[in-house]
């Protein structure tokens, strides 16, 4: 009796086994497929922040009116919009094609930056698709900058990226809601005007670098690093090596030209800004940055756009990459590991460019 049991429930077993591996086989077969079909790079999206501020605004004020008055509200406005469509419909009658009405845009982009600038990507599709559309007598983009800085060569290319816009003569706002320093300030410093939140932190014109060195710690254990280059200076300093005085005193002379550079940037594209008095790697915030001139103005991004509501079109691009899953799945572990590394920083109070 307990074998012919222990039988059926084997047999129901492999049952769901077999199943189970039939439907993983056309997941992975799916799956496959899928890879092998040419993706699309990525898409723009669009969302006009005009409308989204009239809607919210439209619901606040009929929150206020009683049953009576929303009732005409709607009949009135149910009759502007017949009034409207009989207009159009009447030019077409006569033969009239009815032009779009093109108010001066504000176009909103967003730079949300990382250690490496990966955003500079997205920046890129967004300036392109604005630079072939825009009118540099009506149009205005606004940048909302939000970044701590990070590898020099990664914002040289984002800071690359503004200068598109203003060589071709549009007008360009960079809005600091939270934090702009070092490659961030370093972008922000391209456009013809620079706005900050009262708390937000601006500057840090300066570069670090941190390299750790285990020589001494393997030279204990009695193990031995070759590090073999062709060029004195080809490798200045290491993680395993010895590091020579000589070439720590190169490095260091690297990292000063690099400062030099980062400042007659910072010079040419603020020229009235005291340079030497703000390029010592300090960070201020919103009001002390005022008063030394790295920023224009205190206000928010906000304050930007619903000023720009009353006279223009607002609108948001947003470009978006799309990725396989093998690529989202690396993007979590990058940005996991980049969480760690900027909480471990924190924690020991340790500034990082």
């Amino acid at each position: 009796m307990w074998s012919d049991i222990a039988v059926g429930y084997g047999i129901f077993i492999l049952e769901i086994l077999t199943i189970l591996l039939v439907v993983a086989g056309i997941i992975a077969m799916i799956f496959a497929f899928k890879q092998r079909q040419p993706a699309s790079y990525g898409e723009l999206k669009i969302t006009d922040l005009s409308k989204e501020y009239a809607d919210i605004s439209k619901k606040l004020q009929q929150f206020h009116l009683t049953e009576d008055e929303l009732k005409q509200a709607e009949k009135e406005e149910k009759k502007a919009e017949k009034a409207k469509a009989n207009a159009e419909k009447a030019k077409r009658k006569k033969g009239e094609t009815a032009k779009r009405e093109h108010k001066p845009t504000l176009y909103v982009l967003n730079f949300k930056g990382d250690i490496q600038a990966s955003a500079t990507a997205a920046l890129r599709e967004e300036i392109t698709a604005v630079l072939s559309v825009a009118n540099p007598e009506t149009d205005e983009v606004l940048l909302r900058l939000e970044s701590p800085g990070g590898l020099v060569h990664g914002y040289g290319l984002a800071a690359s990226q503004l200068a598109r816009l203003k060589q071709a003569g549009i007008k360009l706002t960079a809005a600091v809601d939270k934090v702009a320093a070092s490659g961030g300030y370093m972008m922000a410093c391209v456009a013809d005007k620079i706005v900050a939140a009262p708390f937000a932190i601006i500057g840090s014109v300066g570069v670090v670098a941190q390299v750790p060195n285990i020589h001494r710690l393997l030279k204990k254990h009695d193990v031995d690093v070759d590090v073999m280059t062709a060029g004195e200076f080809k490798r200045t300093v290491t993680i395993f090596g010895e590091n020579t005085e000589k070439g720590k005193q190169k490095f260091q002379q690297e990292l000063e030209e690099t400062h030099d550079l980062f400042k007659q940037f910072v010079a040419q594209n603020r020229p009235h800004l005291d340079v030497e008095k703000i390029a010592t790697g300090e960070h201020w915030f919103g009001q002390s940055a005022l008063a030394l001139g790295l920023i224009d103005e205190i206000a928010t991004s906000d304050d930007v756009i619903l000023q720009a509501i009353k006279e223009k079109s607002v609108l948001e691009l947003q470009f978006k990459q799309k990725k396989s899953l093998i690529q989202k799945l690396g993007k979590q572990v990058e940005e996991s590991s980049e969480n760690l590394l900027l909480k471990w920083m924190s924690e020991s109070k340790r500034m990082f460019f």
